[in-house]
């Protein structure tokens, strides 16, 4: 998945570099049970098992959210993205075919629906963001 292939990479799996390294190291001993959980969130977030522990730690104490979340909120964003150019399109279409005919087409209302709900979807999405859900 990258921009070769049209899609946008939301992810990375290592942290950043950080200017002259990061000079602590911790060592955390879990149980098997505890390392099949870390294993599977880890997966699931596309992350290093040490990124989800530091990522997890530090976003508690500072009410960030969490990649995970980072994830859902950039794929909601680019799927409403994607949905309100549609609907631009829908609305061009429909004031082409009123400028033309003096006729307001039956799917109008559709169309405006589909904006009002694109435009719920971008507030709770913002919503989101700015409350760390």
């Amino acid at each position: 998945m990258g921009e070769s292939d049209g899609t946008r990479r939301v992810w990375r799996r290592r942290a950043p570099n950080e200017p002259g390294g990061r000079q602590f190291r911790h060592e955390v001993k879990v149980t098997a049970d505890e390392e099949a959980r870390l294993v599977v969130l880890a997966q699931q977030q596309r992350v290093t098992i040490p990124r989800l522990l530091v990522s997890s730690a530090l976003s508690r104490d500072t009410a960030q959210i969490t990649v995970e979340q980072q994830r859902e909120l950039l794929t909601e964003l680019f799927a409403i993205h994607r949905l309100l150019a549609n609907i631009a399109n829908n609305v061009n279409q429909v004031a082409k075919a009123a400028n033309s005919t003096g006729v307001v087409p039956p799917q109008t209302p559709h169309v405006y629906r589909a904006a009002f709900q694109a435009i719920g979807r971008v507030n709770d999405t913002i919503d989101q963001l700015s409350l760390g859900k």
